[in-house]
């Protein structure tokens, strides 16, 4: 059983329905369970419990803390290529957009490397352009043995692998995945996605073949603004809790990357406001109480700050989304448009202001703080 057999127990569901019939009553009723089943998620995704995000912040930011301390870990992105052969309407790394492609060297890769070592960071999140032919795993592979000797927690954001290929990678030196579904619907993904990647179920079951890989974490997410993010975060929570329940030795993330600005000029058909993106993020701490919370720098400083205390357990910092974009700024291609250009100092600064302890090694400081709340 993979997690498309969950996705199809909700074929036929009237999700509008259901969320039109929530109440007042409903919610709270949800916000008093110590332990929310399916429903309750639900019902915190409603519309009516629009009304009550001051009492799920409350609720969320007990959990968190008891959870997780007041401990942030920090990591950074790293792209060693542009190359990609899909055609997504939404990204500027589309096969379509005309520009210059660019590929790290192996030299260019360890300069990338001192760059971000310099800021005190530890864990690196590399991405690539999904090209089997210009960013095969041989090439992942050796850019991972550049990259170990600087980093303790190496992640990868690339196209989807077989289970031996995530095997490879962990032999080498990769500890985590993450994988945005990008749509969970299945007619939304199809219309949005060319190339190799528009095999919707090949993507959705790649997490589950890094976890039996032996990855040690794994992230999921949905691209916010592609279609209704009601059902979306839903789908979200429910591929982590099922690769948290299948999978209990991995460290389950979501992120929530909401639509930013790219080249092309795509315009989302569901566009998520920071009140939505505020409800979508208590909803997930809520019912998945142990899961990570990954915000990136999609999201502007002053928001970023405001929903630290929300549930949120790792951020992004000194982010740049080009090819080469640390050694030598010069103006290549980003992914997207950030909104948070703060360096790794400015963002350890604002943490340790607000009380937070800011960790720059991931898996191994993860495994201290458990022993700490847990007496392991």
């Amino acid at each position: 059983m993979g997690f498309y057999d969950v996705y199809k127990q909700y074929e036929g569901f009237d999700f509008e329905g259901f969320f039109q019939s929530r109440t007042p009553d409903d919610v709270r009723k949800a916000l008093a369970k110590e332990h929310l089943e399916v429903t309750d998620y639900l019902t915190l995704l409603s519309p009516a419990a629009g009304n009550f995000l001051e009492e799920m912040a409350q609720k969320a930011h007990r959990i968190t803390l008891r959870n997780f301390g007041r401990v942030i870990f920090l990591f950074t992105p790293l792209y060693l290529s542009d190359y990609c052969v899909n055609q997504c309407a939404y990204c500027s790394f589309n096969a379509r957009n005309k520009f210059a492609r660019t590929k790290l060297t192996l030299e260019q890769v360890e300069e990338e490397a001192r760059a971000i070592a310099q800021t005190g960071m530890k864990d690196i999140l590399i991405l690539t352009g999904e090209s089997r032919q210009h960013n095969p795993v041989s090439y992942i592979k050796d850019c991972v043995g550049v990259l170990k000797k600087y980093f303790c927690s190496i992640c990868i954001e690339v196209y989807p692998l077989e289970e031996e290929e995530y095997r490879e990678l962990v032999a080498a030196g990769v500890d985590g995945l993450t994988m945005f579904q990008e749509v969970y619907d299945p007619g939304v993904y199809a219309r949005y996605h060319n190339g190799p990647k528009k095999n919707y179920h090949y993507r959705l079951d790649a997490p589950e073949r890094s976890c039996r890989a032996g990855m040690r974490t794994v992230g999921v997410g949905a691209l916010l603004g592609l279609a209704d993010w009601r059902k979306e975060a839903f789908f979200t929570g429910l591929h982590a809790d099922y690769l948290q329940q299948k999978f209990w030795d991995v460290q389950v993330s979501i992120s929530l990357p909401r639509f930013r600005p790219s080249i092309g000029g795509f315009q989302p058909d569901y566009p998520v406001d920071d009140k939505s993106f505020v409800q979508i993020l208590l909803a997930h701490r809520l019912f998945l109480p142990r899961v990570g919370i990954t915000i990136s720098t999609r999201e502007s400083p002053e928001f970023r700050d405001n929903i630290l205390p929300l549930g949120v357990t790792k951020i992004s910092a000194g982010s740049s989304v080009t090819v080469g974009g640390y050694a030598r700024p010069d103006g290549m291609a980003p992914q997207f448009e950030i909104s948070d250009p703060r360096s790794v100092a400015e963002i350890k600064q604002m943490l340790i202001q607000k009380g937070y302890q800011p960790v720059f090694e991931d898996w191994q400081q993860w495994d201290s703080l458990e022993k700490q709340l847990y007496n392991f």
